[in-house]
């Protein structure tokens, strides 16, 4: 085939389309403006963005929901600086996903040129690889690189430096052939000795989490579960990997736990720990699971060799990706449940009733119950909703009392990023514009980055939110009460009436104030958002004192002052 003469960014737009990629996320930049004239006639849709943050946070929830590289577009130094949350998510998340930054002209670098930075410095820790490509006809095997790395062993971010110039340079090479991820598999006598470990166990638990899966995975694990009698637990953001309604699982492992789930966890004589890198979320802070040495036999399966030993030396520690686990374990012969058979359903009635209503609505006459509002979303939307947060005391609601359908149902951060809700709940709508998208966002956490509302309506997203308005930040202000009691410092917010921002932007909004009117509203915006293709809001307006289902401000600040804080 005979080779012609392309530009770098076209040199680069062609291998996207190489590895498979048919959208990207951004904001425009003069620093790649020869990738946005290839993105032109490329059959890649480029979602424009407001902001960097909120398009790496789309990339993010693209590369969770497909399992193949978000792909993020943006400009150098402000651009890069804005967009690191995204990758800092997609790096603790195990999102792949891959960054492409502008970058000043080779002629011009290592003068503090206009917003230069060096990327690999700054991005060093946070991303699985970093570079820099200075020669255009080396874009094909930089971009095959990319897409390896981001998605084989532990998935990731990878991000790469554009110079200006070499975009424009031509060069006559050819293309690459599309990537292939590449993972490990456990050995056969490694699956005999789980076997062996888990006939021998008395209180054994499954517990899930970690980046990797895909829909067969999760079937042949709960394969495995029900085979075995299995209690399963999914770690903190990883509710989707069982079905909530399934009869085998029992909870969330993460914050905010059940403290009868936490007790299992603690007490279970063999932990089977597949995907979740066990970090301080899971473990209640390293205090369910105690380190180095488990109190448990603990089997650890991880895609990445140097995540197994390096907190937690497990009895049996396997590099493995999760379908290659899944499978061997579906296939595995059942063991002798009998000595643990009762306790599923023990802990599944333990989980039942962590589903009832908190007593603080029972104890507080609150116009608005928040607990009521999801047993209403729940009443409403389709099983197989998705349900998309960011950071907050509020996504309490969502965690502990939304039943998270398998595969997908649930799109947040471990890492704790503000700002994650919204974009990830248009990109949700973008990707999959078939299913009902819901979005949690607290007040102080819309503000972050509520201008994607502008990219819903522009590509037809009909994503309904819900903002929790507290006037707050609430998590900060549950510490502060705690450590220094009735000393409110920098956590009030005055905020902007959210109902009319989203009929501004060209949506739906409205506000609720008690819980009698949450399911009218509910329904207008559902049936608005699928006939219209537009976003909704529904700012909730409640007690901010009603701070998590199972403490208010007032509670926490009187148990401080009886502490002597």
């Amino acid at each position: 085939m005979t080779q012609i003469p392309r530009s770098g960014g076209q040199i680069l737009v062609d291998a996207l389309k190489v590895h498979g990629a048919d959208t990207a996320f951004g904001v425009p930049g003069e620093s790649y403006l020869d990738v946005l004239d290839a993105l032109h006639e490329s059959g890649i849709r480029f979602i424009i963005n407001r902001q960097e943050g909120g398009a790496a946070f789309m990339a993010d929830a693209y590369g969770k929901m497909t399992g193949k590289p978000g792909i993020c577009f943006v400009t150098r130094g402000p651009g890069a600086t804005n967009a690191s949350i995204g990758v800092h998510t997609a790096f603790q998340d195990s999102t792949p996903m891959i960054l492409f930054i502008g970058q000043v002209g080779s002629d011009f670098m290592d003068r503090e040129a206009f917003q230069e930075v060096d990327y690999r410095r700054m991005f060093g820790q946070m991303a699985k690889w970093v570079a820099q490509i200075d020669r255009a006809d080396r874009i094909p095997e930089y971009i095959a690189r990319a897409f390896q790395v981001a998605t084989s062993g532990r998935p990731g971010p990878v991000v790469l430096a554009l110079p200006e110039d070499m975009l424009t340079t031509k060069a006559t090479v050819a293309d690459t052939r599309a990537y292939v991820p590449t993972q490990g598999a456990p050995s056969a006598p490694q699956i005999a000795q789980l076997r062996q470990m888990l006939s021998e166990a008395k209180r054994p638990m499954l517990l899930l989490g970690g980046g990797g899966w895909n829909a067969q995975a999760t079937a042949d694990i709960r394969k495995f579960a029900e085979a075995n009698k299995l209690p399963v637990g999914c770690a903190f953001r990883f509710q989707d990997l069982l079905d909530n309604t399934h009869p085998n699982y029992i909870g969330d492992v993460g914050i905010g736990i059940n403290p009868k789930l936490a007790a299992r966890v603690k007490e279970a004589d063999v932990l089977v720990a597949i995907g979740p890198r066990l970090g301080e979320m899971t473990t209640s802070g390293y205090s369910i699971i105690s380190s180095p040495v488990p109190q448990q036999r603990l089997v650890h399966i991880h895609a990445s060799p140097e995540e197994l030993g390096s907190v937690y030396q497990g009895e049996l520690m396997i590099a493995s990706g999760m379908p290659q686990a899944a499978a061997m374990l579906a296939a595995m012969e059942p063991v002798d449940a009998s000595a643990w058979r009762d306790s599923v359903e023990q802990a599944r009635a333990e989980y039942n009733a962590w589903q009832q209503q908190p007593s603080i609505f029972k104890d507080n006459n609150a116009p608005l119950n928040l607990w009521q509002v999801v047993q209403e979303l729940k009443a409403q939307c389709p099983a197989d909703t998705i349900i998309t947060n960011g950071a907050g005391n509020y996504a309490t609601w969502a965690h502990r009392y939304w039943p998270y359908g398998q595969a997908r149902t649930q799109l947040a951060p471990t890492s704790g990023a503000m700002g994650y809700s919204v974009p990830s709940g248009v990109a949700a709508k973008i990707i999959d514009p078939s299913r009902t998208v819901v979005t949690f966002a607290g007040d102080g956490e819309y503000m972050m980055n509520g201008q994607e509302l502008a990219t819903a309506v522009q590509y037809k997203a009909g994503v309904v939110i819900i903002v929790f308005n507290n006037q707050m930040f609430g998590t900060i202000r549950m510490h502060q009460e705690r450590e220094y009691p009735g000393r409110v410092s920098g956590t009030t917010l005055h905020n902007p009436d959210f109902a009319a921002v989203a009929r501004a932007f060209g949506g739906h909004g409205e506000t609720v104030e008690a819980t009698e009117e949450f399911a009218p509203a509910l329904q207008r915006a559902l049936a608005f958002t699928r006939e219209q293709n537009l976003p909704a809001i529904i700012e909730l307006r409640y007690d901010g004192n009603l701070i998590t289902p199972g403490a208010t401000l007032d509670t926490i600040r009187k148990q401080a002052v009886a502490a002597g804080k």
